[in-house]
């Protein structure tokens, strides 16, 4: 079986310079030109102060140097620690709407050092929701993506590929987030955009099933099983190719509530385990055009 290894390759950028909106209640001081201040070290970006950006405060992005969609080139970096070679540290962008629940799992996964990345920025269509809380206790920075009547100072496709750009984000990591994402991100970030979904695709899957109603149609179905799944995002609802899934039974009397605490349980660890096959460049596509993960304790073996 011939392997073709999937890596992300990214010109560098600086952050541009953003303008903080008076009338933003997340806004934490005075009106005044911000410019993000942080720490680069060879592997990543930490930084020290917190802003949300939205499309009112996006007022310069450079244009980019590099093409304007993923290529798949080798992001191994070859140097002699013993016998071993070390993997570039990956730059992660976390989309959520609600909680946050697995968002929190890979970013304390990043710190903790089992994930080799970082969640440099989170991308929110919800401002005061609590994953978008999280990441400002944190210090990562938030985006509000899409601009809508609610959340009027949201970003447009356009703006959030530039933005995520900037970052010089790897992989993007739906986490919970019940928008569509547009064509414009699927272009830019070709194979680099995955989702998690609290059953297994294809079924209980597409528009409408989300969070509990999933559940409950799980349930009413008189399905035996059910579990997470974790696929590459297109243009429509839940149907990329398949990367991971995780079988949850269903019990004889559970209920929606039961049925969705165990298979977040599932999720969180699923969730974890690719992201850290992702940033050691462990996704691998076979020739028929099915996604695999290599085996990180034997390389010949794939899952």
């Amino acid at each position: 079986m011939e392997s073709q290894s999937l890596f992300s390759g990214f010109c560098s950028n600086s952050i541009t310079p953003l303008y903080r909106n008076p009338q933003n209640p997340l806004s934490s001081s005075p009106p005044s030109l911000s410019y993000p201040c942080f720490n680069q070290s060879k592997y990543q970006v930490s930084f020290e102060n917190q802003y949300f950006l939205s499309s009112q405060r996006l007022r310069s992005v450079r244009r980019l140097l590099c093409k304007n969609s993923v290529e798949k080139v080798s992001n191994l970096v070859s140097e002699k620690e013993g016998s071993k070679s070390w993997v570039k540290r990956k730059r992660l962008a976390v989309f959520v709407s609600g909680g946050g629940s697995n968002f929190r799992s890979i970013n304390q996964a990043c710190i903790e050092g089992s994930v080799n990345g970082d969640v440099v920025v989170l991308v929110t269509n919800k401002h005061a929701c609590g994953g978008s809380q999280y990441a400002r206790d944190k210090g990562i920075p938030v985006i509000l993506f899409p601009k809508t009547k609610d959340e009027p100072d949201g970003l447009s496709p356009d703006d959030l590929v530039k933005v995520l750009r900037e970052f010089e984000v790897d992989f993007i990591l739906l986490a919970g987030y019940l928008k569509l994402i547009p064509a414009e991100l699927i272009r830019a970030y070709s194979r680099s955009i995955f989702n998690i979904h609290p059953s297994l695709l294809p079924s209980f899957g597409g528009k409408g099933y989300y969070g509990m109603k999933v559940h409950k149609a799980v349930i009413a179905s008189g399905a035996r099983y059910s579990g997470a799944t974790i696929h590459f995002v297109d243009e429509h609802y839940d149907t990329g190719r398949i990367l991971a899934q995780k079988i949850v039974p269903v019990l004889a009397n559970d209920t929606a509530e039961e049925l969705a605490a165990r298979v977040l349980r599932e999720e969180h660890k699923l969730y974890v385990e690719v992201t850290a096959a992702l940033c050691e460049d462990r996704i691998v596509w076979r020739e028929d055009g099915v996604p695999l993960i290599q085996s990180k304790e034997n390389p010949e073996e794939y899952y």
